[in-house]
């Protein structure tokens, strides 16, 4: 385990996931990672890695190594990259989000991130779903939910408030609804296809009235907002959206949902410099903005 190429070989397959893809990362032909990978598991004497029709996947042998060379990489990134004393932050890091809160909340803070170290590469995963920490899919998601079982670290990271709106077209040719019993007769609503749901809490129109329909249905939250403005009916929204969406207007604005973001990390990598890093700079935007994500009444 004295050879750091072999295990910076080993990183980039566990990465990657598949050996032509860490191939194309390091620069070298897939035969030579595979020979490489095979040296390594040789002088440790333990199977790192399977085959499957997906590409490489880590064992638990490989799972064990991974969260110690990446401690190791951490370490050694630091040397050479100090000012006033402090170790320089670099490496790559990635963050999975939903698509809302990743491209609405996070994606206009992060150029001062990256700005502010230039050595540290993010990887931004806003998308209709999450990837798992657990399989170290990413190294931090930003979840719906406290995950009940796997090797994780998960903590609160903030409420954020949700509510009804649509664009004025609309509701000129509609009329505005005065209680949340009017949806159920003369509106269109807008919400998630319900068996395509990434997660429980997202299920919104039951909370807003019993038996709601939508008649126009999206995977996406971006989708959503497009349809909500151009006037395909009613919706529910993330307020750090909604609120920013100069076309639409609060619907019934005294009715609010309320959920919550969870940090969650692997228990193995949750004290590497980069993911401790990341973790706080999140808590921080959360804090100096919280009216963001929870705009008083």
């Amino acid at each position: 385990m004295e050879n750091w190429d072999d295990l910076r070989i080993f990183l980039a397959v566990a990465k990657a996931g598949q050996i032509s893809n860490a191939a194309r990362m390091l620069r070298i032909d897939g035969t030579t990672v595979s020979r490489r990978l095979r040296r390594l598991e040789g002088a440790i004497g333990q199977r790192l890695v399977e085959q499957t029709r997906e590409g490489q996947v880590l064992t638990q042998h490989g799972e064990e190594l991974l969260a110690r060379v990446e401690r190791m990489a951490e370490e050694a990134s630091s040397f050479g990259h100090s000012g006033l004393g402090q170790p320089g932050l670099g490496g790559q890091v990635r963050l999975s989000v939903s698509e809302g809160f990743g491209s609405w909340f996070l994606a206009p803070r992060l150029p001062a991130l990256v700005e502010e170290h230039p050595e540290l590469t993010v990887e931004l995963v806003a998308s209709s779903g999450f990837l798992s920490p657990s399989k170290r899919e990413a190294d931090i998601a930003v979840m719906l939910s406290r995950p009940k079982a796997g090797p994780l670290i998960a903590r609160k990271l903030s409420d954020y408030s949700l509510g009804l709106y649509a664009s004025p077209d609309y509701l000129q040719e509609t009329g505005q609804p005065q209680k949340r019993s009017d949806l159920a007769t003369g509106h269109r609503l807008v919400s998630y296809i319900s068996d395509l749901l990434y997660a429980p809490e997202l299920d919104y129109l039951n909370e807003v009235y019993s038996n709601l329909r939508a008649t126009v249905t999206s995977s996406s939250i971006n989708a959503q907002l497009q349809l909500i403005s151009g006037g395909a009916g009613i919706g529910v929204l993330p307020c750090f959206m909604g609120d920013r969406e100069a076309r639409l207007n609060r619907v019934l604005p005294s009715f609010r949902l309320t959920r919550s973001f969870w940090i969650v990390t692997h228990k193995d990598t949750h004290r590497l410099e980069k993911v401790r890093y990341l973790s706080n700079w999140l808590t921080r935007q959360v804090e100096q903005d919280r009216r963001v994500l929870l705009p008083s009444l």
